[in-house]
């Protein structure tokens, strides 16, 4: 839970953030009860969501598509791609936020799947299973965080406007990169195939089409009614939406999880451990980088929030439109979303106590 200890270590000044943040793991594990508890006595409705799809063989399920369009429409909101010319100033932090981001995460992901899950953890879960967990954790690695990072870089009194550029060009970057570093990888690391023609239909359901709505929209109404209007008044009136799309969103996904919570809870702890590892790995080397090339702190602290965290609405849907919201990898990105925010406050605490280091 994000607490007021938690809070007040973000910075020189005390950081306030609203109930929905501030218990956000709270709500998560809220979401997981009521989620399960739906798909263990509601059965029936479960199956009947769960089999609602765009077209026969899709897996990209509807219902849980048009939530994620809610949470993902208002974080593209945010996105400006024209603020990206000014980073030609201070590129050094951008830069290594690149690649960490993309030339090391999903690889050093892969790597780790397959040691933990092809070998150290194979005689508990089997191959088949070992393969889907592989699928679901490079998923969850190959799509940087978008949303939730303005969030970190609050805690740690990092440049907004830096920030805003760092995930501008990451969501842009993904567009282009991410399917074909999932097939790849995927293809790799385990014994699964990689549906490519269901996994394009997902990056432009769940990447393209908000993005462009979201880029439209910012242009649009900012020429119409103003900068000052949009970011003070249009914005904060997604928020209420953005936030009930993520809580319904992970019910269904705990519910359509819940077999698999509930009879391999074991096998949660196991997925955890090598995304703990990437985390904490990757949040370690972005931020000892930026440390080496000299890079201010405020954007050193997002840079390594970005590294360690993960775009988990969109992992969570792509392993669903690829493998089934029953599969192993589904239940992969899941646990992604367990470990994400305790595992981000210790982050964003490890910045604030070693700002020293960048002065």
């Amino acid at each position: 839970m994000i607490d007021d200890a938690a809070i007040e270590m973000a910075g020189p000044t005390t950081k306030r953030l609203n109930i929905f943040e501030r218990y956000l793991s709270l709500w998560v594990a809220l979401c997981m009860i009521v989620g399960v508890g739906v798909g263990k006595l509601l059965p029936g409705l479960t199956d009947t969501l769960r089999d609602i799809e765009f077209g026969a063989g899709s897996q990209i399920n509807i219902p849980i598509a048009i939530l994620i369009w809610l949470m993902i429409y208002p974080m593209m909101l945010k996105v400006d791609f024209s603020s990206i010319v000014e980073v030609g100033k201070r590129p050094k932090g951008l830069l290594i936020t690149l690649f960490v981001n993309w030339l090391v995460k999903p690889f050093s992901m892969a790597f780790l799947g397959w040691l933990f899950f092809k070998h150290l953890f194979l005689p508990l879960i089997g191959p088949e299973l070992a393969d889907q967990y592989i699928a679901g954790v490079i998923i969850l690695s190959a799509a940087p965080c978008t949303a939730m990072v303005f969030v970190w870089s609050y805690l740690t009194d990092g440049d907004p406007a830096y920030t805003l550029v760092q995930v501008s060009v990451n969501d842009l970057i993904m567009l282009f990169l991410f399917a074909p570093i999932v097939t790849f990888l995927i293809a790799g690391a385990s014994a699964l195939t990689v549906p490519f023609v269901v996994l394009i239909y997902a990056v432009i359901c769940f990447i393209v089409i908000p993005l462009a709505a979201g880029t439209i929209s910012r242009i649009w109404l900012i020429k119409s009614k103003g900068e000052t209007w949009f970011n003070d008044t249009f914005l904060p009136r997604f928020h209420p939406v953005a936030v009930v799309a993520l809580l319904a969103t992970l019910v269904l996904i705990f519910a359509f999880q819940a077999d698999n919570i509930t009879g391999r809870f074991f096998h949660v702890i196991l997925i955890a451990i090598p995304i703990l590892i990437q985390v904490y790995f990757n949040s370690s080397l972005a931020y000892g980088l930026m440390k080496l090339f000299r890079v201010e702190h405020s954007v050193a602290a997002p840079g390594a929030l970005i590294g360690a965290s993960n775009f988990f609405e969109l992992a969570v849907a792509t392993a669903i439109a690829l493998y089934g919201p029953e599969s192993g990898a589904a239940l992969a990105t899941v646990v992604g979303v367990l470990v994400e925010v305790p595992v981000m406050l210790s982050v964003c605490a490890f910045c604030n106590r070693t700002r020293s280091w960048f002065e």
